[in-house]
């Protein structure tokens, strides 16, 4: 029975997993196109968001300083409380209405990359401890760093 129940597990498990398994295929030119457009839509609705909060602040802290000047006079003569003066800040910047300019196609210009040579190439399988090409200086000198450090003034003596 639980031998079973294992191969019915490891068969279901095997069929769940194998879709996911699969790989999809690269996206064309026009669902990138429109995923670029998306996120220029989503960082221009921040944009908006941002502005939005900002003339809300603004309002609030004209409010507030309204108020703080006038919150000791209610009906007893006090001596008046200091308004709190203002932190100058930017002004708020409207980011004007959704308009998409999809980027200039550059893949065609960009330079070609130099491979490394197979003589300088790493010798373990994942090259993720060597550099992928050959040093042209040592990393280190044989000066003392006491002797590469400046010096420091003297003092005066008085």
């Amino acid at each position: 029975m639980n031998k079973q129940l294992l191969a019915l597990g490891l068969l279901t498990g095997s069929l769940v997993a194998l879709p996911a398994m699969a790989k999809l295929p690269p996206p064309s030119d026009e669902a990138k196109a429109k995923a670029a457009e998306v996120a220029a839509k989503a960082a221009w609705t921040d944009k908006v968001g941002s502005f939005q909060l900002c003339r809300t602040m603004d309002k609030v802290a004209v409010r507030y300083l309204a108020e703080a000047g006038n919150a000791g006079n209610a009906g007893k003569p006090s001596p008046p409380t200091p308004t709190p003066t203002p932190t100058p800040t930017p002004p708020c910047a409207d980011p004007g209405p959704f308009v998409y300019a999809p980027p200039v196609a550059i893949a065609a210009t960009a330079p070609a990359t130099t491979p490394t040579p197979p003589s300088s190439k790493p010798l373990e399988s994942a090259g993720a401890h060597s550099p992928p090409g050959n040093a042209v200086s040592p990393p280190n000198t044989k000066t003392p760093a006491a002797a590469t450090a400046p010096v420091p003034a003297a003092a005066p003596k008085k």
